[in-house]
């Protein structure tokens, strides 16, 4: 029997990157994570969503779009994460403070705590120098401390809970700008994290540009569509929209958006 051929795995590192530019982030950040996750199934994308995350901010929870900086956490270790780990100058037992002193503007903080809300992947302090360092939000699948704080800041922070316990006691940062885990979906530095008061959804960035523009004609068409189902017309035709309502929907537009009596 012959042996099999060598297979080569191709490292994350070594795959080409693509970074996704200011412009691309400011229209995707304007668009809903509906038309989002519709676009992204149709290109063979079913679960980009962080699903059972919540904004602390609620209902006014800021719409954002920005480039991965991920963080990974693995379980905390008693000879390790002591609180001598805190020093005062940068060491690799405590790449957390390296990691807030690494992010760039336009990026948003993705941290993978192995969906365990045990104990804080960070609190206020932490999450208040990264906005002042242009960072665009903070996701976590663990928990946040000072979730009182933090929701009173315009400044999108998402996780599964708050807990008052040090990240000390079960979380230690092993590795920064890796691929990660966030609430089951794989996330890549430089991927587009996409956030509204509903969802976070992550984007590959090669797609950012292409969705961007699908998702702007998605969410003007949706607009007119749900004018139409407002006065009481019925979805067949309509939601989706046939050929015939398409037509319409282009004849509106031309004609200057008027009023739907």
């Amino acid at each position: 029997m012959s042996a099999l051929p060598p297979v080569t795995a191709t490292p994350a590192s070594t795959r080409e990157a693509v970074v996704v530019a200011d412009a691309v982030l400011a229209r995707l950040a304007r668009i809903s994570s509906g038309s989002l996750t519709t676009q992204l199934f149709r290109r063979g994308f079913r679960q980009p969503v962080l699903v059972g995350l919540k904004p602390l901010q609620g209902a006014r929870a800021p719409r954002f779009a920005g480039r991965a900086f991920t963080m990974r956490m693995i379980p905390a270790r008693e000879d390790i994460d002591t609180y001598a780990t805190l020093t005062t100058t940068p060491n690799a037992d405590n790449l957390q403070w390296v990691g807030v002193e690494q992010t760039l503007p336009g990026q948003v903080m993705v941290i993978d705590s192995r969906n365990d809300a045990s104990a804080a992947s960070m609190g206020n302090m932490l999450v208040t120098r990264m906005q002042q360092r242009g960072v665009k939000a903070v996701v976590t699948d663990g928990a946040f401390r000072d979730g009182t704080e933090l929701a009173r800041m315009d400044f999108p922070t998402w996780s599964a809970g708050v807990t008052a316990t040090t990240r000390l006691s079960f979380h230690h940062v092993a590795d920064l700008n890796v691929p990660v885990s966030c609430a089951g979906v794989a996330v890549y530095p430089g991927d587009v994290i996409h956030g509204d008061a509903d969802n976070i959804t992550v984007v590959p960035a090669q797609l950012a540009a292409e969705l961007a523009e699908a998702c702007e004609a998605q969410d003007d068409l949706e607009g007119y569509l749900g004018l139409r189902v407002a006065r009481g017309e019925p979805l067949w035709g309509l939601y989706p929209p046939s050929e015939a309502t398409r037509a319409q929907y282009r004849e509106w537009v031309a004609a200057g958006r008027p009023a739907l009596g």
